[in-house]
């Protein structure tokens, strides 16, 4: 007898700046985070991927990703997607696309992957302030002395 629903395994989920797929089905992942630096706050980012790949698993699922705020409440961003491994030995990847995140405080944001209301991951995002480098004033040049 086959199991007709078993719940997958989460291979991996990464944050990243973005995510591209070539002619052939691959996937580049284009900066990779462990955490978000920026010169203030509040700031917005422009787009953040989240890259999922989910195996191990027969049946129908939802996934849900979550961006939690730094008050470690309140939901920044939510989206939902579903997908179907029709075999144990079969993959799906989901990339979920957050536009126009706005982060108020710096702090330790989190990220919330869910299969079927089921946490399956939940990783930290810190945001960083860091000042840019006040760039040094060149040496003064030095005059030939007569």
């Amino acid at each position: 007898m086959t199991p007709s629903r078993i719940l997958p395994d989460l291979q991996c989920s990464l944050l990243c700046e973005e995510v591209r797929q070539e002619i052939n089905g691959n996937f580049i992942l284009v900066g990779i985070l462990g955490y978000v630096q920026v010169p203030q706050v509040p700031v917005t980012a422009l787009k953040l991927c989240v890259f999922n790949r989910w195996t191990a698993g027969v049946g129908s699922f939802t996934e849900s990703v979550r961006l939690i705020s730094s008050d470690q409440t309140s939901v920044l961003r939510q989206s939902q997607v579903k997908f179907a491994l029709r075999e144990a030995t079969h993959h799906a990847t989901n990339v979920t696309v957050f536009g126009q995140v706005k982060f108020e405080n710096a702090g330790v944001y989190f990220l919330e992957v869910l299969v079927d209301d089921v946490m399956k991951l939940r990783f930290p995002v810190p945001v960083m302030v860091v000042r840019p480098a006040e760039t040094p004033a060149p040496p003064p040049e030095s005059k030939p002395q007569d």
